[in-house]
């Protein structure tokens, strides 16, 4: 029987997807567990299994932001009657019936409207759309040649040169012409001359056409639209902004005894500086309350747990996953948690369990060579923490000019929950953790 594919609930505070892609296309014979389609929201982006076996049969929504359970797609019996669940929409191939040769009619004739009308757009490619507008064709008289029915390039300058309905005139043109055009990258259906086009008039137009080609080129603008994840990057930042009176204070930090503890460890457990870090803010966000909160109206919401989420940037934004309950996890379990969590960002394998729930944040911009930024608020919270390269510096210890490892912390506050002074004091706190990582163990 046949079911509507509905854009499914992938976390708590879904509420829409954006389709980004269709892994089946109309007519496929589609398995238990195979995938559908990809799924962007505002978190990560996710892979839609198919619930059930059957025929893709109709592809309601073929990309962009959708509603959380709204169909999408139907998946059903090759045979089956569909159009209950269509709401009346154009009958699918399999539904119409008939002789053998009307059949084949048939098909041709639903393959059109699934290209002209289902939807109601033409299925074309961008190039095919520009060298339409161009050569002044209509799509909707353009039969397409390419993958379910698509209009491809070539297949509009066929039409143009054979001629047709709205289409340029015939074009006479010798075929080494054609095949000197072709290689040059000029439409001879745009070119006007009594009798037959040489190839001599097609090397002519290129040589005239150069200067302006070049200038063209280097004049040209692209418009490259956002994906999801810049778009919700976007609009998080400019309300964190908007919201948070945001003050950044910066602190040099000496790593010395801290890079002491990774080489005494590596034997038994390696550690990145970010794991230590957020071993300490944890520890350190205990004590000072104040920018592990986050502000609802008028009202200060504390806690006294603190999770940690650890920036992480990829091609194509950036993700903040979470090491929960960092405050109780010894250093080995800190360490372990921010692998898997980094792996799992780099493989799109996270869940939002996985990017919910953080109390502050740590973003870490040290191996670009860093030495000092702005970050910007993750919000609900009140304060994020950048850490910067670290950058062997002469400084001047008891009278002498000594070379030493430093570090610059970068930390961003909301002033409404907290005054410069807290926030020295915390940095305060930090750099005696990071200077001394003995004071751990008390």
């Amino acid at each position: 029987m046949a079911e509507l594919i509905v854009m499914p609930k992938l976390g708590l505070t879904m509420t829409e997807g954006t389709i980004s892609n269709w892994r089946k296309a109309e007519g496929d014979t589609v398995a238990q567990g195979d995938i559908l389609f990809d799924v962007e929201t505002d978190k990560i982006s996710n892979e839609v299994e198919a619930k059930l076996g059957g025929v893709l049969r109709k592809i309601i929504v073929e990309e962009g932001t959708v509603d959380i359970f709204q169909p999408v797609a139907v998946i059903g019996d090759a045979n089956e009657d569909i159009s209950a669940l269509l709401g009346g929409g154009v009958m699918p191939v399999a539904e119409q019936v008939g002789t053998p040769a009307d059949a084949g009619a048939a098909a041709a004739t639903a393959g059109e409207a699934s290209v002209h009308a289902a939807s109601g757009r033409i299925k074309a490619s961008p190039y095919a759309k520009k060298t339409a507008a161009g050569l002044s064709v209509d799509l909707q008289q353009v039969k397409g040649t390419g993958p379910q029915g698509r209009i491809t390039e070539g297949d509009v300058r066929k039409y143009a040169i054979e001629g047709g309905s709205g289409a340029a005139p015939k074009v006479k043109i010798s075929p080494a012409a054609a095949k000197e055009a072709a290689a040059l990258g000029i439409d001879p259906s745009g070119l006007h001359k009594e009798g037959r086009i040489m190839k001599e008039d097609i090397r002519s137009i290129a040589a005239a056409s150069s200067q302006t080609a070049v200038q063209a080129a280097v004049q040209e603008v692209k418009r490259v639209p956002m994906n999801s994840m810049r778009k919700i990057i976007a609009k998080r930042m400019l309300e964190s902004q908007a919201v948070s009176p945001a003050v950044t204070y910066n602190m040099k930090l000496d790593t010395t005894a801290l890079g002491a503890l990774r080489q005494q460890l590596k034997d038994t457990l390696k550690v990145t500086y970010t794991d230590l870090l957020v071993s300490i803010v944890a520890r350190s966000l205990l004590e000072f309350p104040l920018l592990n909160c986050s502000i609802e109206g008028t009202e200060l919401v504390m806690r006294n747990y603190v999770n940690i989420g650890v920036a992480v940037g990829l091609e194509e934004g950036l993700v903040v996953p979470v090491v929960k309950n960092a405050y109780q996890k010894g250093l080995a379990e800190i360490s372990q948690d921010v692998k898997r969590l980094a792996a799992g960002a780099r493989s799109n394998t996270l869940t939002s369990d996985d990017l919910t729930g953080g109390t502050f944040t740590i973003t870490n911009l040290g191996m670009y060579g860093m030495e000092s930024f702005s970050p910007i608020i993750n919000q609900p919270e009140v304060a994020i923490l950048g850490v910067n390269a670290i950058v062997d510096t002469p400084v001047a210890i008891n009278g002498e000019i000594i070379i030493r490892p430093l570090m610059n912390i970068s930390l961003t506050a909301d002033h409404r929950a907290v005054d410069g002074a807290v926030a020295a004091q915390f940095m305060q706190k930090i750099k005696a953790y990071v200077e001394n990582p003995a004071l751990l163990l008390l």
